[in-house]
C-alpha cells in the first residue's frame, strides 16, 4: 500500500494538529496546498476551510480545526490610519480563506477598498508601503512576526474579532479534508484526532519545544486566540459564511452538506 500523501499549512498555529505524526508531511502554504490537494496530488491536507465550500467533494475530520472565538492575532489588516479611510489594501496570496472574509467583511461594513494581490507574503516595501490609505492583509507566522517587529507602530485590524462582532459565532480558517477516493477515511481520521488530543493535552511540552517564537507568547497564543474543535458552533459558522460568500458573488448558491469522518 502507498504511503499517505499528506500535506499541512507550515505555520504556528497548525503544531498542535501535527507535531509527532509518524509519517511524511509536505509543509507550504494554504494556497499552495488546496491546489495539489484539488489536482489529486495530496490525500489528505490540513488547508484553507474556504476549499471544502469552493468544492465540497471532501470528507471532513469532524472535532478538528483551526478556529478563533474572537481575535485570532495572526489574521490582520496592518494599516495606519482609520481603517474606513483605506483606498488599497495589498492581499497575502497564501490564503483563500483570508482573503474572502475580508471581502465579505468590507461588504458587510459598507466600505471596498481597492484589492490588490501581491505575489509573496509581505511586500518587498515592507512596512514602508503601509500608509494613511493602503495596508496590508497579513496571515500566519508573517503576520505574527510583523507584529513583533513593528509592535506600536501601526493598528491591527483583526478579522477573527471583526466576525465575531458581525456573526456572533467563532471562525473556522482551517480543516482537515481528505480526497473521496481514499480508503478508509475514518481510521486517517482517528489517527487525526487522537494526535491533537494528545498534544493540547501536553501543550506546555509543545510549546517548550517551540524554537522560534517566544514560550510566553505561544502560550498565550494556543490558549488564549485558538481553539482546534469543530463543534455545531463551528459548523454554524461555516454555513453563515457559505452564506455570505453567495451573498457578495463569492460562490454559488448550493445546499452545504458536511461529509464528516
Amino acid at each position: 500500500m502507498k504511503p499517505l500523501r499528506i500535506g499541512c499549512v507550515k505555520y504556528l498555529n497548525a503544531r498542535p494538529l501535527i507535531r509527532g505524526w509518524p509519517g511524511g508531511i509536505e509543509f507550504d502554504h494554504p494556497s499552495v496546498l488546496c491546489e495539489r490537494l484539488a489536482k489529486g496530488e495530496l490525500d489528505v491536507a490540513l488547508v484553507s476551510s474556504f476549499e471544502f465550500l469552493r468544492n465540497p467533494i471532501y470528507r471532513i475530520v469532524d472535532e478538528v480545526s483551526i478556529s478563533s472565538d474572537g481575535p485570532v492575532y495572526s489574521v490582520v489588516v496592518a494599516h495606519r490610519g482609520d481603517i474606513s479611510e483605506i483606498k488599497e489594501i495589498e492581499l497575502d496570496p497564501a490564503s483563500q480563506t483570508a482573503v474572502n472574509l475580508l471581502r465579505c467583511l468590507h461588504a458587510e461594513v459598507g466600505f471596498n477598498p481597492r484589492l490588490v494581490r501581491r505575489n509573496t507574503g509581505v511586500s518587498p516595501a515592507g512596512a514602508k508601503s503601509i500608509s494613511a490609505r493602503r495596508a496590508q492583509l497579513l496571515i500566519g507566522d508573517q503576520a505574527i512576526r510583523f507584529r513583533e517587529s513593528h509592535a506600536g507602530e501601526f493598528r491591527f485590524w483583526d478579522l477573527g474579532e471583526q466576525w465575531k462582532k458581525l456573526i456572533g459565532l467563532p471562525f473556522v480558517y482551517a480543516l482537515w479534508l481528505i480526497r473521496p477516493e481514499i480508503a478508509d477515511p475514518r481510521q486517517i481520521a482517528n489517527r487525526l484526532r487522537a494526535l491533537r488530543e494528545e498534544n493540547l493535552s501536553n501543550l506546555d511540552e509543545l510549546v517548550s519545544a517551540e524554537t522560534e517564537f517566544d514560550y510566553q507568547f505561544c502560550a498565550r497564543y494556543y490558549r488564549k486566540h485558538l481553539r482546534f474543535s469543530f463543534g455545531e458552533e463551528d459548523k454554524e459558522d461555516m454555513r453563515r459564511f457559505a452564506n455570505l460568500y453567495t451573498k457578495h458573488g463569492l460562490l454559488e448558491e448550493s445546499d452545504l452538506r458536511f461529509h464528516l469522518v
